[in-house]
């Protein structure tokens, strides 16, 4: 039997409202959209899904990208809070739980580090970080379409 992950007991996890997440910060500054996800910012903005496309996203090698705010804060970031919480995209429901951050000595670097939540509130079960990580996993497969 393979040796189990660092998180199979659960990691302590609850956002604390930072806004830190929201601002481009060392290689993670994109936003990347499946058509799903541009179909329920759309809904949530109470737009077409064409016209969010034009108005917000921006194709970089075949593959749909969040345009950039200002200082590389998300555009729909409003102080701290999402401005469109409903309508947020895959990346952004499955944080901190993205396969390239779940190497231990990655997420002591590039999330405890960073994120404010870590160490705080609900413990996050086995069962539920590899749900988000296969939500993850899956939505890039689906970047571009």
């Amino acid at each position: 039997m393979a040796d189990s992950p660092w998180w199979s007991s659960g990691v302590q996890f609850e956002c604390q409202g930072s806004g830190r997440c929201c601002v481009s910060h060392g290689g993670y500054g994109y936003v990347y959209l499946t058509k799903e996800d541009r179909i329920r910012f759309a809904k949530a903005l109470n737009m077409t899904t064409r016209q969010f496309t034009s108005k917000y996203c921006k194709k970089v090698d075949g593959i749909y990208q969040l345009i950039d705010g200002d200082q590389g804060r998300c555009v729909f970031l409003e102080g701290k809070q999402c401005g469109v919480y409903e309508g947020r995209p895959t990346q952004c429901r499955t944080w901190p739980f993205w396969p390239e951050v779940m190497d231990v000595k990655v997420w002591k670097k590039e999330v405890t580090e960073f994120c404010p939540g870590v160490g705080k509130g609900k413990v996050w079960s086995k069962k539920h970080i590899e749900a988000a990580l296969k939500e993850q996993t899956d939505s890039e497969e689906a970047y571009g379409s």
